[in-house]
């Protein structure tokens, strides 16, 4: 059966990466059986500019439509005096909203020829493989009440509210045993129980599910030693569940072990296995259109959705080999260089991929 891919480039270096991507899909459908459409649709500042909104009618229509999504980035600072709703960012929370793309996977995986390219020494990160499972539709950026105003005593304040119901953990939190499960048996669900009545239903609910999973070791975090503990002995992590505040920090800060956040992709699913797929960094204006831009993160993308959205495993894995070969093979982007390998450009990046799929 044909699966349906909408193509969401949005804005800055968005454009160039997914290009890349949609040329390792085009060669997986030519080459290797795979069985889809394409589709485009618009999306962010891009989507602001040409109808007035960051996520159009028409634009979360095809969304809702599709068993994927390939996203690329959005955002930049001609659009940041817009009125919130109307910023690009907003779009995209909307989408993650409407589509119900509650588990964000949040891989960092350490390629051992970018081993030197890592903020930490070789030894530390040598084989680095953790899995960021975080909340993506709830907490934080989600509660209500949420706004700003002006005090009783005339003094601006503002105020955001971290609500979770145990519907909400337990739907993650079995995500989480369930991707813990599959690799090593172990989940670390990181918290802040210690301060806030949120996390510690967030703990109880996660102790509770681990009774459904006794092939799965459960320990627990606070959230401020988890940050320390991911720069002090990272490879001590293996499966990490969090809520969306917490995940958003920690998963960017793991990022920095990988040597680049160019070369991290990650997935945001529904229920149904249906998902969003996205590089994990963002629109980077500053070198948009010089094609630069690092478009392994996004085709890494492609590869989890191979696996987690249309259950083709084995394309998956020729698409991370053959991200391996060409890192074998000295082409690095600007972001990864190093003096003994040889610089490529976005496009020759792509393509390197491509020859080594075909």
């Amino acid at each position: 059966m044909t699966s349906r891919i909408l193509v969401m480039s949005g804005d800055g270096v968005g454009p160039e990466i997914c290009r890349e991507a949609v040329r390792v899909l085009d060669a997986l459908v030519s080459d290797h059986g795979l069985d889809v459409e394409l589709d485009e649709a618009l999306v962010g500042g891009a989507a602001y500019d040409a109808e007035g909104d960051p996520l159009p009618p028409t634009s979360l229509a095809a969304a809702r439509e599709a068993d994927a999504v390939l996203f690329g980035a959005i955002g930049g600072p001609q659009w940041d005096g817009l009125p919130r709703a109307s910023r690009p960012e907003s779009g995209l929370l909307r989408l993650r909203s409407e589509l119900d793309l509650f588990a964000n996977l949040r891989p960092a995986m350490l390629y051992p020829q970018l081993a030197h390219a890592s903020a930490l020494k070789p030894a530390m990160v040598s084989a680095l493989d953790i899995m960021i499972v975080r909340e993506l539709t709830g907490g934080i950026y989600f509660g209500k009440p949420a706004g700003n105003g002006v005090n009783e005593a005339g003094r601006r304040e503002a105020w955001n509210t971290m609500r979770y119901d145990e519907d909400e953990i337990v739907r993650i939190g079995r995500r989480a045993f369930e991707i813990a499960r599959a690799r090593n048996g172990r989940l670390c669900s990181v918290d802040k129980a210690n301060v806030l009545d949120v996390s510690q239903l967030w703990r109880d609910v996660m102790t509770e599910l681990a009774a459904e999973y006794p092939d799965v070791e459960l320990t627990h975090m606070y959230v401020d030693n988890a940050a320390m503990q991911l720069v002090r002995a990272p490879k001590q992590f293996d499966t990490v569940v969090t809520g969306n505040l917490f995940g958003d920090i920690l998963s960017d800060a793991a990022a920095m072990l990988t040597g680049s956040i160019g070369m991290l992709p990650s997935a945001a699913l529904n229920a149904t296995g249906r998902g969003m797929y996205e590089p994990v960094h963002g629109s980077a204006p500053d070198i948009a259109g010089q094609g630069v831009a690092n478009p392994l993160a996004a085709i890494l993308s492609v590869a989890m959705m191979l696996r987690y959205s249309l259950n083709r495993g084995d394309l998956a894995d020729r698409v991370e080999h053959a991200v391996g070969q060409a890192l074998d093979r000295g082409l690095r982007t600007r972001d990864i260089m190093d003096d003994e390998t040889q610089i490529a450009s976005t496009q020759e990046m792509g393509g390197a991929i491509v020859d080594m799929l075909r």
